[in-house]
């Protein structure tokens, strides 16, 4: 039985991917992580794409697993592939799904605004104490600020340039909601066009939170995929 690594996204934690991970145990042997400071997770010092990647590989060898397909929710799918292009060797395939590519210095600004922790806790108080719950017992405003850093570290040098993709030979299928208001379809399909095998697969009717999205169709999709 393959092996299939579910990645969460920015802010996220593994909890919001059991749905699709219950979807695809019949056919896969599903692991999830989440990555420092998520999920209750102790938190290793700075985010970064690179860090996370180092994770993730920490993770792989820790299990024994020389290599796996991985699916990777926003935050997650750039990971995936940032370590498809530092160690090949040890992703067989990957999905994303709702992956921001484009990061530059505004954009990194606009994204950044979105998580004002204390303008969350004031106008959206459901999601403030979502948070709270699913990082606890870290401190949900330091982890969100941690992102924020994050964010402005790659719009000021984005780890992986359109160029880097060309250098990645992993065959990958880019998911892509058609109403996500975060990812554009502009930026989706240059890497696209970039990455020497990719396929794309829009979603209709899907936003950008994981919540929102057709698991059902997600996991066909997975499923045909990687086989």
């Amino acid at each position: 039985m393959k092996t299939i690594l579910l990645l969460h996204g920015a802010i996220g934690a593994a909890d919001q991917l059991e749905p699709l991970a219950a979807q695809l145990r019949e056919s896969y042997d599903v692991r999830t992580l989440n990555f420092s400071g998520h999920g209750g997770t102790a938190d290793n010092g700075p985010f970064s794409i690179p860090a996370f990647a180092q994770e993730v590989l920490a993770y792989l060898d820790a299990e024994g697993l020389q290599q796996v397909s991985i699916f990777g929710y926003s935050m997650g799918g750039y990971v995936a592939l940032y370590l498809a292009k530092q160690h090949p060797q040890r992703v067989e395939k990957i999905v994303t799904l709702a992956t921001k590519f484009h990061w530059d210095e505004p954009t990194a600004a606009k994204e950044a605004q979105m998580l004002d922790a204390e303008k969350i806790a004031t106008k959206v108080p459901a999601f403030a104490a979502a948070l709270e719950k699913r990082h606890a017992p870290n401190d949900w405003k330091a982890l969100l600020n941690k992102t924020k850093d994050m964010l402005h570290a790659m719009g000021a040098n984005n780890p992986l340039q359109v160029a880097d993709y060309a250098a990645i030979q992993t065959p990958v299928t880019m998911c892509l909601g058609d109403a996500d208001k975060m990812v554009t379809l502009d930026e989706t399909l240059a890497v696209y066009k970039t990455l020497p095998h990719a396929k794309l697969a829009v979603l209709p009717a899907t936003q950008h939170p994981i919540e929102q999205a057709n698991i059902l169709l997600l996991a066909f999709i997975i499923k045909q995929f990687i086989a």
